[in-house]
């Protein structure tokens, strides 16, 4: 115990003088900003991407992720307080090691660990005495324990909570949320013995505004994808609501609208074309599959996904429809789409509806173009599409312009005005001040 204590007391100081070296495996949409915040405050950082040219960005001060000031990243990396690399050499070097690589989902809705594990083993090959590991990717409850610690202990010889800390502890990126960053969102973290909590929380303190203990790493685990499946089940809910709205000929959004302003017992949310992003897809599918071990079926997670799933090609049967208001064929028409990405004002377009949408289209022989301000290229069924500049030419020559993702420094009045019919997936046009011929135009989801 008393070469615990050392390792515990001479991690702890490392991390309260911030002399401490910090690596983060994965410099995407949660791992760098992570990795900037903790640079910003004097802790030296490693971050270790495996993409070459995504590393070469960050160590020419090049941003790519939408919620890092420019300013900030250009600072940290001129300092000399963050540098890139693609390889694990420098892991046995450094105090705490924080992974966040992706989990995503296999064509069977069943859990792809395969970039956890393969980290994991990299860092048990060189793995020391005194280091803290935190894992931040969503998962399902038992990975951290089950998958991890297995892994590092039996290629290093060490042992958790005696001779390295373990921890997890669930990222909270909201990508383009300008109020809660990764510095003023409560902090989740557990760990499986009370030294790697105690080591793992001093950690977190030094960066984030409030850290939330749990009992264990599986309890942090499964507080992340509860959050992602309320929100996926409640998506759901009210996209039901929208599929049932149409069936008897009223306005969901009019409906929603009137319901929330209650002021309480009730909660905002709003249908779509789908639901996007690494988390609400993919995230309650892990909890759905844990679940089966135990014997348990999840009924409403997969309802939820099988609703959710289903509104793509809703868009697509009721875009035909409007166009069949006006005696086009789906052959013959010409549809612009606006917005790939999954969420407005990004360019991020992970499990984006709207690409479903697109190649839905696409596989009913649409003509089909797009616009996008954030993504100037995407590729369907083997195609490459290059988002159109929004003329009126465009506009008045298409037959149907879909409102796919709300991007904000869209005129979305003067598309209304310009186009000959609009299919609004996202309730934008119920804001605005339409005359009563171009709100004859508009059809919402």
């Amino acid at each position: 115990m008393e070469m615990t204590l050392d390792f515990l007391d001479q991690l702890k100081e490392k991390i309260r003088s911030r002399s401490a070296s910090v690596g983060v495996v994965g410099l995407g949409y949660v791992g760098l900003p992570f990795a900037v915040e903790k640079a910003k405050v004097g802790f030296r950082v490693i971050g270790i991407e495996q993409n070459p040219a995504r590393a070469e960005r960050v160590n020419l001060a090049d941003n790519y992720i939408s919620d890092i000031k420019d300013e900030e990243l250009k600072q940290v990396v001129e300092s000399g307080y963050l540098q890139a690399m693609i390889g694990f050499d420098a892991v046995a070097e450094l105090d705490v090691i924080v992974i966040c690589v992706p989990t995503p989902l296999s064509i069977n809705l069943t859990p792809d660990l395969s970039y956890v594990e393969g980290v994991t083993r990299e860092i048990a090959k060189r793995l020391r005495p005194g280091q803290l590991v935190t894992l931040e990717s969503t998962t399902y409850p038992g990975t951290t324990d089950d998958l991890m610690r297995p892994i590092l202990e039996s290629e290093s010889g060490l042992k958790q909570g005696k001779d390295f800390f373990l921890a997890h502890s669930p990222e909270r990126v909201d990508p383009g949320n300008k109020r809660y960053t990764t510095k003023n969102t409560n902090k989740v973290v557990g760990a499986s013995d009370p030294l790697s909590l105690e080591i793992a929380t001093s950690f977190y303190k030094q960066t984030i505004d409030h850290v939330v203990p749990v009992s264990s790493a599986k309890a942090a685990e499964l507080v992340k994808v509860f959050e992602n499946t309320f929100r996926a089940v409640n998506i759901a809910l009210v996209n039901e609501l929208a599929l049932l709205c149409d069936r008897m000929d009223l306005n969901v959004w009019e409906v929603l609208d009137a319901a929330n302003t209650k002021p309480f017992g009730i909660m905002p949310f709003y249908p779509g074309p789908g639901v996007g992003g690494h988390c609400i897809p993919i995230d309650p599918h892990y909890l759905e599959w844990k679940a089966k071990e135990f014997n348990f079926n999840t009924r409403f997670i997969g309802l939820a996904g099988e609703i959710n799933r289903r509104m793509p090609g809703f868009v697509r049967n009721k875009a035909w429809r409007v166009l069949n208001e006006v005696g086009i064929a789906p052959s013959r028409a010409k549809v612009l789409v606006l917005g790939a990405a999954y969420k407005k004002d990004l360019a991020d377009w992970r499990e984006s509806p709207a690409m479903e949408v697109m190649s839905l289209l696409l596989a009913d022989k649409a003509q089909l173009s797009y616009h996008d301000p954030y993504v100037p290229q995407i590729q369907i069924h083997g195609q490459t599409l290059e988002s159109q500049n929004l003329t009126d030419e465009l506009l008045e020559t298409s037959d149907l312009v879909i409102i796919a993702t709300d991007h904000s420094q869209l005129d979305y009045g003067h598309i209304i005005s310009k186009a000959k019919a609009v299919l609004d997936t996202r309730g934008i046009s119920r804001k605005l001040p339409l005359s009563p011929e171009d709100q004859a135009k508009v059809r919402l989801l």
